[in-house]
């Protein structure tokens, strides 16, 4: 995997050093308070992403060890178990 969460920690805290620059005028500072906003949404999204992931390897996980056929499709543990078998 080429990113990691560091990398989004880095990029989110240059974002704010950017922010905090005295230096900044009106329409560069404006560009730079949109740049934030969609760096924020986009963030927001690889957190919940990476949240549903270990979200969803949970339930697999309990699924598998109570061996639970109510384990919900979407995690594919019944393709799971036929291939284990074969």
């Amino acid at each position: 995997m080429k990113n990691k969460l560091q990398d989004l920690t880095n990029h989110l805290f240059a974002q704010l050093e950017r922010l905090n620059d005295d230096g900044l005028k009106e329409e560069r500072l404006k560009d730079e308070i949109a740049r934030a906003g969609a760096m924020t949404s986009v963030a927001g999204q690889i957190l919940a992403s990476g949240r549903l992931a270990i979200d969803a390897q949970r339930v697999a996980y309990d699924c598998a060890l109570s061996k639970n056929p109510a384990a919900p499709a979407l995690l594919g543990l019944d393709q799971m178990t036929r291939e284990g078998r074969d």
